[in-house]
């Protein structure tokens, strides 16, 4: 399942990328590189599922799953909606949000077949903190632009912020495992697709 939803979301990206060659929409460019998070993530998800977690997936896993996909994702919103500045802002973010997960320690080391908990191997700052920070302003960002167009634009709308929640469900369902948190990762990826490209 976490193949499945890397390839899907993947797939999804390059079809961002390939309008954007069509319409030059910067907010395209964003999403796109926010699905292509996702795929990453469930990349490196599928790659632990498989042959074990350990440090070097763990920080793949963190990098574009944590840190990554949500303010990517807010990050096209506020371009969809002409915010000045959203652009550098996201560019100087995705900078910092690399360099952590290149340097930020990892203590004790990650093993075993199931997902690593952040909290038991990250110290609060800066990786956990600027992830929450990334996540909330991020999702925030989304749904905040959705709901103001709504009026404008209701079934796009709604379904970026169903695509927003799908993606919340399956962080936080870390119980459900590799396959039920892909699941809504997939799910996710394929409601934001889709509401980013509905003309209504």
């Amino acid at each position: 399942m976490p193949f499945a939803a890397a390839v899907l979301s993947l797939r999804l990206a390059a079809e961002l990328v390939r309008r954007y060659r069509w319409r030059r929409a910067p907010e395209l460019l964003a999403w796109a590189a926010s699905l292509a998070c996702f795929a990453a993530a469930s990349g490196a998800l599928a790659w632990g599922a498989a042959a074990g977690w350990d440090d070097r997936v763990f920080r793949v896993y963190y990098l574009f799953g944590g840190l990554l996909t949500a303010a990517l994702l807010g990050a096209g919103s506020l371009l969809r909606a002409s915010v000045r500045g959203a652009a550098p802002v996201a560019l100087v973010y995705a900078g910092l949000a690399l360099g952590i997960a290149l340097a930020m320690p990892i203590q004790p080391a990650v093993t075993g077949m199931e997902i690593p908990d952040a909290s038991e191997h990250l110290e609060l700052v800066p990786g956990r903190l600027v992830a929450l920070a990334g996540n909330l302003l991020g999702t925030l960002a989304a749904v905040g632009v959705a709901l103001a167009g709504m009026r404008r634009r209701p079934l796009g709308n709604a379904l970026v912020i169903a695509g927003v929640v799908a993606a919340a469900v399956g962080s936080a369902a870390a119980g459900l495992g590799a396959g039920g948190g892909s699941l809504f990762t997939a799910l996710a990826a394929g409601l934001l697709y889709a509401g980013f490209v509905s003309p209504r």
